[in-house]
């Protein structure tokens, strides 16, 4: 039976969906205005996973994952770009479904955009402002009560005496109260805005996800995801938002995944855009393969803090290298799992204890041994089944052996090159000049293997 740590319980709980056989799943997704980041890799990859095993266990799964397209950032950046806000939205938004690609991440069943639902958010403010959670203020805007929402502070575990304005939420003095929030901002000269019973604006970011996760999912659904980050205000907000207005529960399961932290010397710190130590998708898949980058990702418990490094990436690079190995020469393919296998049994108990992916990758590194031992087919393809669930091993391994990094200045034609030249030497038995470009290779990061089919080549 699946468990899931539910944050607003602060404890794993038994997994029962609404409806029998389906789950209904959201997760908050990226605001477009820069690259995506390490942080946002993260996320994607952990609730990819989710999915995946949600599926593996006979689920209909319904996956929403929004994109924030209008926001304060968004607009101070299409500003300093010179360019109008949808064309920056569109640049980002490309650039993400390509990291996101490069990943292994699928895409979601639907990815609205907040400009498409704003007059779904007007209709909710709207309810909100006539049940007296919402308030006209003096600038324009309209806030939120918190102290008028019994509930609030249940997601954090917070008293609202003990709560704090979020990095997200402006302190100013026309909010009743410091920890109110913004639901609906009054236009600015030159800003995207739309007509509203309060005038010219736009929605605040946190009333987003309470009407596109109802829209699509309805007003009560099963799991409700994103980074540890948005624990407190964004999803706190959202619960205040969601039953304010519909007067009954928003979400079942809170699943929350931990930092990405950046490893200096002996300490770290978290990455973010604001410390200004963060590490773009795209720059990482300069220097590592996207597939070592996920099994980084995949290795650590989705709740834990992971700390990225080049020594940590280089572990994880020779990690997934060696399950690689174990398929190589193997007749492999992906197929139905023999859930009575014991590996299988142990992978199953590891995924459904509130998907713990440290134990199932253990198991993968234990089968890979036992293909090593065995050479049989149906452990290599036991290896590949499981591991599908992870979204890893499902390139051909000399692919992947022969997609790692090499020293510099060595290209593929080069490679061959050599190869083929070491061939002609071993035909000729000039055994001094084949051990010589052996040698040569090796010191560029490249081994090589001779078989009854020839010389083959890998990274190493």
């Amino acid at each position: 039976m699946l468990k899931i740590y539910n944050s607003a319980a602060r404890d794993k709980q038994e997994f029962v969906p609404i409806e029998r056989g389906r789950v209904r799943m959201y997760v908050c997704g990226m605001t477009v205005y820069d690259y995506c980041h390490l942080g946002h890799a993260r996320v994607m990859v952990v609730f990819d996973v989710v999915r995946r095993w949600l599926r593996a266990l006979g689920y209909g799964v319904t996956f929403v994952r929004n994109i924030t397209d209008i926001d304060d950032k968004i607009i101070k950046r299409a500003l300093e770009s010179g360019e109008p806000v949808a064309a920056l939205t569109e640049r980002f938004i490309r650039a993400m479904d390509e990291d996101n690609a490069a990943l292994g991440v699928e895409k979601p069943d639907f990815e609205p955009r907040a400009t498409g639902h704003v007059p779904g958010m007007i209709e909710m403010i709207a309810l909100l402002e006539s049940r007296g959670l919402a308030y006209r203020a003096g600038n324009g805007d309209v806030n939120y009560s918190v102290r008028k929402f019994p509930g609030y502070g249940k997601l954090s575990g917070k008293s609202l005496d003990d709560l704090r304005a979020g990095e997200r939420v402006d302190m100013d003095h026309f909010k009743h109260d410091p920890l109110d929030f913004v639901l609906w901002k009054k236009a600015k000269e030159g800003e995207p805005s739309w007509d509203s019973p309060w005038g010219k604006g736009r929605p605040g970011w946190h009333i987003e996800c309470s009407v596109m996760s109802s829209a699509l999912l309805g007003s009560h659904f099963d799991i409700h995801g994103g980074g540890q980050d948005l624990q407190f205000p964004h999803h706190e907000n959202e619960i205040a938002q969601s039953e304010g207005a519909t007067q009954s529960k928003f979400v079942n399961y809170w699943m929350h995944n931990g930092f990405v932290r950046v490893q200096k010397g002996e300490m770290s710190e978290k990455m973010s855009k604001s410390l200004g130590n963060f590490f773009t998708v795209r720059e990482i898949l300069k220097k590592y393969d996207p597939e070592v980058v996920r099994f980084f990702i995949v290795r650590a418990h989705y709740r834990s803090p992971i700390s990225y490094s080049d020594q940590n990436l280089e572990d994880a690079r020779q990690a997934l290298t060696r399950l690689y190995t174990a398929l190589k020469d193997r007749a492999a393919k992906a197929g139905e799992v023999d859930w009575k296998n014991p590996h299988a049994q142990r992978f199953r108990e590891a995924m459904n204890d509130d998907f713990n992916t440290p134990e199932a990758v253990a198991v993968l590194f234990d089968l890979a041994n036992e293909v090593n031992k065995t050479h049989a087919a149906a452990d290599a393809g036991m290896l590949k089944s499981l591991a599908a669930m992870l979204g890893l091993l499902q390139r051909e391994p000399q692919q992947f052996l022969q997609a790692l990094p090499a020293g510099e200045g060595l290209t593929l034609h080069r490679i061959e090159e050599l190869v083929a030249a070491r061939v002609d030497a071993r035909k000729n038995r000039n055994f001094a000049e084949a051990d010589r470009i052996r040698r040569e290779l090796l010191e560029a990061g490249v081994a090589l293997e001779d078989t009854p089919k020839g010389t083959i080549w890998r990274r190493d």
